[in-house]
């Protein structure tokens, strides 16, 4: 036993694998025999060399799959009317801005004077009444379910231009809106100080 002090766990084991075959010698060498293996095994890297690394191979790294937008509906669009009858409200001066709330995507109370601002300015302006045309209408593609039109105003005034603006509408319940977004670009048109009316 006392060969094998010094070894630590190497020798508890070897010596109980001795006290229980102590009588055969052959046994006694194939405890030591094993015991030597396994102490040989547990004592490696004395050559400085680490062991070499067992191949893995390992499952391709989990990705987030590409997302594409939904495709535009399939739907028919709908006519061009329920777009110029939303800007035609929108330009009436007679109408209150609190009746107009509803033509607008997330109006506020607040968005009532804008829109009384920019009605009031198309008719300082001299460019009211306005009649619109909308035409080259499209599914937008985000968010989806929206239209885009190319929209002209035309003036009742005969010195004024033609103007034509891109215009988004969202779809809400049975009729359309005015996006937000198209809606802030208007408003700031009834911002602008009024023009001299068109002569």
């Amino acid at each position: 036993m006392a060969a094998f002090e010094g070894l630590g766990p190497v020798a508890a084991v070897l010596g109980r694998l001795t006290r229980l075959v102590h009588r055969s010698r052959s046994a006694a060498l194939g405890a030591v025999a094993i015991a030597a293996a396994l102490g040989l095994s547990g004592c490696g890297g004395d050559d400085g060399k680490a062991p070499p690394a067992a191949t893995q191979t390992l499952p391709p790294p989990i990705t987030k799959p590409e997302t594409q937008p939904p495709p535009p509906p399939t739907d028919p669009l709908p006519a061009p009317a329920a777009f110029t009858d939303v800007l035609t409200k929108l330009a009436d001066p007679n109408v209150p801005g609190a009746d107009k709330l509803a033509l607008v995507e997330h109006a506020t109370p607040d968005d009532a004077v804008a829109l009384d601002r920019f009605s009031r300015a198309l008719r300082d302006g001299g460019y009211a009444p306005l009649t619109f045309e909308a035409r080259d209408l499209v599914w937008a593609d985000n968010p989806p379910g929206n239209v885009i039109a190319s929209i002209t105003m035309k003036s009742a005034n005969p010195a004024a231009q033609d103007f034509t603006f891109p215009m988004e509408f969202n779809p809400m319940r049975d009729s359309w809106q005015l996006t937000r977004r198209t809606a802030d670009l208007l408003f700031q048109m009834g911002n602008a100080p009024t023009a001299t009316p068109p002569s």
